[in-house]
């Protein structure tokens, strides 16, 4: 069995998921897969939807049921997209009288 991360062969049997399918981690890296997984691929332009769904203020559950996009993965993607935003804030000084 190899890791699809790092391709290493240094693999164990690390219980199994919902549905009973074996889940297996890698020793190297630490990355927990399946195999034989049902890869579900979103296209670029759903994630584009997702983006401005959330600008509307849709809640996560509401985006989820109008995309086909699991919440789980919806919460990573925002939480990822919110750590590459800027946090930066700029404090403008008011002139005293």
């Amino acid at each position: 069995m190899h890791c699809p991360k790092c391709n290493s062969q240094n693999t164990i049997k690390n219980g199994s998921i919902h549905n009973g399918k074996p889940k297996f981690m890698c020793n190297n890296c630490g990355r927990q897969f399946i195999r034989n997984p049902r890869k579900k691929v979103i296209p670029k332009e759903t994630w584009e939807l997702v983006d401005k769904l959330l600008l509307e203020k849709i809640p996560i559950a509401g985006i989820s049921r109008v995309t086909g996009i699991s919440e789980p993965w919806l919460q990573k993607y925002i939480n990822d997209k919110y750590e590459n935003i800027d946090q930066q804030i700029i404090v403008v000084k008011k002139k005293a009288n």
